[in-house]
């Protein structure tokens, strides 16, 4: 993997004019806030060596460069997932090369499904810690020592001041942010009635299939992580709903403006 991680690096280094300082990684259906950079360079997935390309709607599966509130940034429009069949290994990809290009501070953004009562369809939820139920860890194995220690701590994987910032811009535009607890688990299915009961019970507050993977990888290389997730369905105890994949899309792209102004305050003031 370090081979493929330096030849990615190598590839994107001699095609790009910047150093970015900050990443964001975009979840299903919040392509927008990729429309507002101002971006000078752009790769397809397809284009860059050891890099798969995600093959699920709402996923654009670009690495876009350029500047994003007057800082150097690099986006990632679209993930790939571990439910398509890629290994822990390679969903932690495109964060080794993220450092190795000088990135030091990681946004991430999803849709989840909500489990707390009082969430409502829409709403924003910034993550404060998470749950790995997905059955593996993307660090599993040989450990790379000049990438990150054996035993990397969790005890405080998402930044607080970080979150501090968002609960402030959140409060100044008048936008309901809640902060919780993300649950990952493999999918490709949405949970069952008694699968949201035992994930709330267990002390999530969301639920998706992606972030934890990049958030571990981040925290293993000393990145400064901050996640957001859009809650694009729910399901509390009593109140579960039916859900597609074209209904999480629908409700993210509505929900984008918002997460948006929030992700632009947080980088602002960063």
């Amino acid at each position: 993997m370090l081979e493929t991680i330096k030849k990615s690096t190598s590839w994107i280094r001699k095609r790009i004019t910047q150093t970015p300082d900050i990443a964001i990684i975009l979840g299903s259906g919040l392509h927008k806030l990729a429309e507002e950079a101002d971006i000078s360079h752009r790769f397809s997935y397809r284009e860059i060596p050891g890099f798969p390309v995600p093959e699920v709607k709402g996923h654009h599966g670009e690495m876009l460069f350029g500047q994003y509130e007057n800082r150097e940034v690099m986006i990632l429009d679209g993930r790939f997932h571990y439910y398509e069949g890629y290994s822990m290994e390679v969903l932690g990809l495109p964060v080794r090369v993220m450092k190795m290009l000088g990135v030091s501070t990681l946004f991430i953004s999803n849709a989840a499904g909500g489990m707390r009562p009082g969430f409502s369809v829409g709403d924003l939820m910034v993550v404060e810690d998470h749950i790995n139920l997905m059955g593996t860890n993307p660090l599993i194995g040989r450990n790379l020592d000049t990438l990150g220690p054996r035993f990397p701590d969790m005890s405080n994987v998402y930044d607080p001041r970080l979150r501090e910032i968002a609960a402030e811009v959140a409060k100044e535009n008048g936008i309901v942010l809640h902060s919780g607890v993300y649950a990952a688990v493999s999918g490709p299915v949405y949970e069952t009635p008694a699968e949201y009961r035992f994930l709330h019970r267990i002390g999530a507050d969301a639920v998706g299939m992606s972030t934890v993977p990049e958030a571990i990888v981040a925290r293993h290389m000393g990145m400064k992580l901050f996640a957001i997730s859009v809650i694009t369905d729910l399901g509390i105890e009593g109140h579960t709903e039916a859900v597609s994949h074209d209904e999480v899309l629908q409700v993210a792209g509505v929900s984008a403006p918002k997460m948006i102004t929030v992700l632009r305050g947080v980088i602002n003031r960063a």
